[in-house]
Order: C-alpha cells, then sequence, then structure tokens
C-alpha cells in the first residue's frame, strides 16, 4: 500500500499543543529556534544511523530515512521563505507538495549517512539567517498560496513543530521494528 498523502491544513498547531508529539508552539518562544533547530538536526544524526533506517514500519508510513529526507527539505524550504519574508514585503509562497517531492527525490533510496550530513547543513544554514532576526523583524509577514498569514514570529513556531514531530514519528517507527538501535560501546552513533 503507497503512503496516503498528508493534506491536513497544520496551522492548528499554532492554537493548541500537538497530542501526538506534545509540542506546544504557543509555549516556545521564537529565540530559540537556533537551538532547537540544531538539538533536532543532532537527533536525527542518532536516529539515521539506525541500520534499519530505510525501513518502514509498515507499507503506510515513512522509514526514518523518508522523514530525515523531509525534515532536511523543510529546513531548505524554510530557508528560502524566511529570507523572501526579511527581503520582500509579504511574499506568497508558493504550495509544496511534501509527497511529490518524496516520490521525485526518491527519499526511500537515499544513503541515511549522507541525509543526516545533508540535514545538519540545513539546519546550519537556517540557524544563521535566523541569527540576523531580532526586533520588529518577528513581526515581517509571508503568506501561504491557500491564504495562511504568518508572521516571523508564527512562521518560526509552525516551522518547529514540525521536525520534532517527525522525530516522535521515527521513534515511533523503530518501537515498531523492535526498538530504538543504539551503537555499540565507545562507537559513536
Amino acid at each position: 500500500m503507497p503512503i496516503v498523502p498528508d493534506d491536513k491544513n497544520w496551522t492548528w498547531v499554532l492554537e493548541r499543543a500537538c497530542p501526538d508529539c506534545g509540542f506546544d508552539a504557543r509555549a516556545f518562544d521564537p529565540t530559540g529556534v537556533r537551538v532547537a533547530v540544531e538539538a533536532n538536526a543532532a537527533r536525527w544524526r542518532v536516529l539515521l544511523a539506525d541500520p534499519r533506517a530505510a525501513q518502514r514500519p509498515d507499507d503506510h508510513t515513512w522509514s526514518a530515512l523518508e522523514y530525515g529526507c523531509h525534515v532536511r527539505d523543510v529546513y531548505r524550504l524554510y530557508l528560502t521563505r524566511l529570507e523572501r519574508m526579511l527581503t520582500e514585503v509579504g511574499p506568497t509562497f508558493a504550495n509544496w507538495d511534501q509527497d511529490a517531492t518524496a516520490v521525485k527525490e526518491r527519499y526511500e533510496r537515499q544513503n541515511p549517512a549522507d541525509v543526516a550530513g545533508e540535514l545538519r547543513a540545513a539546519a546550519g544554514m537556517l540557524s544563521a539567517r535566523y541569527a540576523t532576526v531580532s526586533g520588529d523583524r518577528w513581526q515581517r509577514t509571508g503568506f501561504r498560496s491557500d491564504g495562511a498569514a504568518f508572521t516571523i514570529d508564527s512562521f518560526t513556531r509552525y516551522l518547529v513543530h514540525d521536525p520534532v514531530h517527525h522525530v516522535h514519528d521515527a521513534e515511533q517507527g523503530y518501537a515498531r521494528l523492535g526498538g530504538l538501535w543504539a551503537p555499540p560501546a565507545g562507537e559513536p552513533a
């Protein structure tokens, strides 16, 4: 069975805690985005080191590798969108079909170690760009093609939920595969 496309409007995470991963955007201080993004990338390094990273827990759930590819691409996309919000007045973002991207980029065939490195690099670039956001720049706006309006503040809260949620997804997948792998003592993950 193929993956069912995700067509939900996830902007509700700005109004209440996510019942699955527990992330509460209302309680998240967006000035902590750099720490959050870099810590998330470090967690993906461990998740993608598992020898089962490419194994799906079932036919309709992404593997940790596929989730990792998605998070890498989210960081890349959000860097572009953040740049536009900082340099343009009220930009509108084209729709991003994450499921079409997964198929086109063949997420399931990518190398987990490469993805971990690319994810970390993308997180680093996004973090560096966030270092330039302060003061009233947090209130600059941008719009999704479906009309959803964001300030950099709300955009950041929305962004941080996605990779946190997908760490939860990957960990749940590993639980269904028998538990999260741990490297032998003395070896880095």
